[in-house]
């Protein structure tokens, strides 16, 4: 069963160019993640500052080990630029039922 792991983040209006520009940076990184399955980065919607970080994986332990892994690690250190974005706070999810689009 696949796992969801939203990570959601409250990024100032005056931060979202920079916070964004990470995110891009750092395309690639986790796509050869074993069980990795997906990821998108959401843009709050006008009068809302938080953006979600939204990230598919095939089983929890997937998950877990790419947050051990050294290129997690890499990829999340950003040359040791400070943070942009204020509180976060992470949920987890079980993916109970995937409906597709007619069209796929």
């Amino acid at each position: 069963m696949s796992i969801v792991v939203i990570n959601a983040v409250a990024v100032p209006p005056q931060a979202r160019d920079a916070f964004e520009g990470r995110f891009a940076a750092r395309a690639g990184k986790v796509e050869s993640a074993t069980g990795f399955e997906g990821f998108e980065l959401l843009r709050p919607a006008e009068g809302q500052d938080q953006y979600y970080v939204y990230t598919r994986w095939e089983s929890q332990e997937a998950f877990d080990n790419w947050r051990t892994s050294q290129e997690f690690d890499r990829a999340h250190s950003a040359d040791a630029k400070p943070p942009v974005g204020g509180e976060s706070s992470v949920l987890h999810f079980e993916v109970v039922l995937d409906v597709k689009s007619a069209g796929s």
